[in-house]
């Protein structure tokens, strides 16, 4: 059972980011110190002050890395500069654009995983992106018990143990995207709705228990950012397709 997978492209110089679009861009972490160094500049002092909490260094270079590309990224779109760049932060931590963006509101939303970060972008529509490294030890663990609906649990455990771990993280990246987009956050338990258990196909869909008219509004996307990871995109309307950019550019 293996996931569905999209070309990772090399940008081009000149980015362009249409209403009927999506941009998801794939980041590595773990950059060279003086890379790293070079970002810290022009995060913020809130960001700065967030790095140094971290108490291991690695997390804290994953940090400064993650904001500093999102910074860079969106000021590439926005042709500003990255250090110019202000957020607000939603009732349940979802971040947004605080810059005046002269047309459609620019969109985004980030997720990163042992390494691995998922940037995803539009314009006047709500979207969440999140990866995972999958880890099939963990789809043995009682955790889809506790957060995966008694449906989404039948259809799991009815699966070979082999192809649990896939299937589980395919199941739990859809559900983060999903509240991402709708910025619900913790407030929208897992477990009141269902999505698509198994990794085979791109599109997957999403029944919300008790309010189906919910469900018309988004549409959920698979993505394979690299092997050993999973990956989901939601975004609100269907009248949209993605394009996967790698960083850096190559």
């Amino acid at each position: 059972m293996n996931l569905p997978t999209l070309p990772w492209r090399p940008a081009p110089e000149t980015l362009t980011l249409h209403s009927d679009e999506v941009h998801v861009w794939r980041a590595p972490l773990d950059l060279p110190e003086a890379d790293v160094y070079c970002l810290w500049p022009i995060l913020a002092g809130d960001e700065r002050q967030r790095a140094e909490r971290y108490v291991f260094e690695q997390d804290r270079r994953h940090f400064v890395v993650a904001r500093g590309l999102l910074r860079v990224l969106l000021g590439r779109y926005l042709v500003q500069a990255p250090q110019q760049l202000r957020f607000t932060y939603g009732a349940h931590g979802k971040p947004a654009l605080a810059t005046d963006t002269r047309g459609e509101p620019l969109h985004f939303n980030v997720s990163h995983s042992h390494g691995l970060a998922l940037y995803a972008l539009t314009r006047g529509r709500e979207l969440g992106v999140d990866v995972e490294r999958i880890r099939p030890e963990v789809a043995q663990e009682t955790i889809a018990e506790h957060f995966f609906s008694s449906r989404e649990v039948t259809i799991l455990r009815a699966l070979p143990i082999a192809l649990q771990g896939t299937a589980f993280f395919a199941c739990w990246t859809r559900k983060e995207a999903y509240i991402k987009a709708m910025g619900a956050g913790l407030s929208l338990p897992l477990d009141q709705f269902e999505v698509s258990i198994t990794p085979r196909g791109q599109v997957a869909t999403v029944t919300t228990i008790g309010a189906v008219e919910e469900d018309a509004q988004w549409l959920v996307r698979t993505l394979a950012p690299q092997p050993g990871y999973a990956g989901a995109l939601a975004a609100g309307g269907h009248d949209w397709e993605f394009t996967c950019w790698q960083w850096p550019e190559e």
